[in-house]
């Protein structure tokens, strides 16, 4: 499964891909250095380098305030309703699963954020978690 062709990313389905993949490196607390590695080079291709770094420092602060206020059932919902295509969910949830097993760990609070996104999503259980399991083991 690869990322949409970008002339099909409009912004709304852009930031929420961008977004949910950064709650994906975050979710265990730490944003290590294989994460910011692997989501820098992702949100790049997923945008063509057409977002300037000030405006994903913006949006990425955005984010944690968001998440902050809101907590995160609200900010899985917020997801959905701009990922409103289940291809577009699916790759959303493909994209933030390569985040998460990037640095080869998978927390238990990695794995339950991804559970909580795929029922957020509204994606089948049995398949997100192969397809995490399939990224692990890769």
């Amino acid at each position: 499964m690869s990322p949409p062709p970008l002339q099909t990313l409009d912004e709304p389905n852009l930031e929420a891909l961008v977004e949910l993949m950064f709650l994906a490196a975050f979710a265990d607390g730490e944003f290590s250095l294989e994460e910011k590695i692997h989501f820098a080079r992702s949100v790049e291709s997923l945008t063509d380098r057409r977002i300037p770094q000030s405006t994903m420092d913006t949006l990425l602060q955005s984010v944690v305030e968001q998440l902050h206020k809101e907590g995160r059932a609200a900010r899985l919902a917020s997801l959905k309703e701009r990922l409103a295509s289940p291809q577009a969910r699916k790759v959303a949830f493909f994209l933030a699963a390569q985040v998460v097993v990037a640095d080869g760990i998978v927390r238990s609070s990695e794995r339950e954020l991804l559970l909580d996104v795929a029922a957020a999503l509204e994606l089948d259980q049995a398949e997100a978690a192969e397809i995490v399991r399939k990224l692990a083991a890769s």
